[in-house]
């Protein structure tokens, strides 16, 4: 009988130990572009974006706001991102959808607009100058 209380307490502790949904790992993330390199015009103006391979997980998306600030998100899906899947911009050119999974995140802050996506995409720091983007983390 004195164990019982105590084999309770082991069996809630194991019960409300469930696995964590996983979400985009943390990778070191140093871009620098040049604005008037023209592989990124598209940048601009608000609403353009450009793909940058070889950065984050699964490559990165710069972003210029209506506000004609930038942001830069991981192309890596935040739904199982163990599948590695790299979003890509729509047609409207607001959100982005994960081939995988058809889930859509919004591209002014990252965030899902259409299930099964739960969580934002991974964002990076944006600094800007006269001449230079820097995307960090």
């Amino acid at each position: 009988m004195k164990n019982i209380p105590a084999l309770l307490i082991i069996c809630l502790l194991f019960l409300g130990c469930s696995k964590a949904e996983s979400i985009v790992p943390r990778v070191p993330v140093n871009v620098k572009i040049v604005k008037t390199d023209p592989r990124y015009t598209a940048l601009n103006a608000p609403g353009g974006y450009v793909y940058i391979s070889g950065a984050g997980v699964a490559g990165i998306i710069i972003y210029r706001q209506t506000d004609n600030s930038y942001v830069a998100y991981d192309r890596c899906s935040s739904y199982q991102p163990e599948k590695l899947c790299a979003i890509s911009v729509d047609d409207t050119g607001f959100t982005a959808t994960d081939p995988c999974s058809g889930s859509k995140f919004s591209l002014s802050d990252g965030g899902p607009v259409k299930a099964p996506a739960t969580k934002y995409l991974r964002s990076y720091i944006v600094n800007t100058t006269q001449f230079e983007i820097f995307v960090s983390n």
